[in-house]
């Protein structure tokens, strides 16, 4: 079954590659959607994809990579759209 999830990440999470390691991870478990920096300092991403694959980046996320610090994930769930073709980085305050 395919969904959506929606997720703000707060901590250490800007200057730390998250959003670049975001994007490999999504690629790595087949997940297309978005991942942006937010102005007050955390990180949203959207990801769609079969459920098992959506919750691992959710997963993901609650670790994110070596050098950042999550302090709080807060995650939406949403209808699958199919409105991505793949995973981007974008600019920020989606």
């Amino acid at each position: 079954m395919k969904t959506r999830s929606t997720v703000i990440v707060r901590g250490r999470v800007q200057g730390v590659s998250f959003r670049y390691h975001t994007m490999r991870a999504a690629t790595r478990h087949r997940v297309s959607g978005w991942v942006a920096n937010l102005s007050d300092g955390s990180v949203k991403a959207c990801f769609e994809g079969e459920s098992d694959d959506v919750e691992a980046m959710v997963e993901w996320c609650r670790r994110g990579p070596e050098l950042a610090r999550v302090d709080e994930l807060s995650e939406q769930k949403g209808e699958y759209s199919g409105e991505f073709t793949g995973f981007e980085i974008r600019g920020g305050d989606e």
